[in-house]
């Protein structure tokens, strides 16, 4: 089991229903087919999240040192869009270092699951 997050740059939402419409869209034009390479500042909200816990790969044995539930983490981002997985068991400390990076960033953060933006 995971928990999702959504982080995208551009202009923020008004609220949680414009926030849903945005994140739906940006959802289908970059991450179902073939993904783009992703925006300067989605790249390096990547490598900020990495600088923290280390990135998962395929031959990782020891998955307890990083909260995230795949890697590498920027196989996950398209365009202006990141969305990402953390494992359930560590995925409360792990989502609030990414909203608090989220926002010094200047991207918004959108949690999926309860369909509402992280300030």
């Amino acid at each position: 089991m995971s928990y999702d997050l959504a982080v995208w740059d551009g202009p923020c939402p008004a609220d949680d229903a414009a926030a849903l419409e945005v994140f739906e869209d940006l959802y289908g034009r970059f991450m179902k087919g073939e993904g783009q390479p992703p925006t300067a500042r989605i790249r390096q909200y990547v490598e900020g999240l990495v600088a923290r816990w280390p990135d998962l790969s395929a031959d990782d044995e020891d998955e307890d040192t990083s909260p995230w539930s795949d890697g590498p983490l920027i196989n996950n981002a398209s365009g202006p869009l990141f969305y990402f997985g953390m494992v359930f068991s560590k995925y409360q400390e792990a989502a609030l270092f990414a909203a608090d990076l989220a926002r010094t960033s200047g991207l918004i953060c959108f949690d999926p699951q309860d369909r509402r933006l992280i300030a």
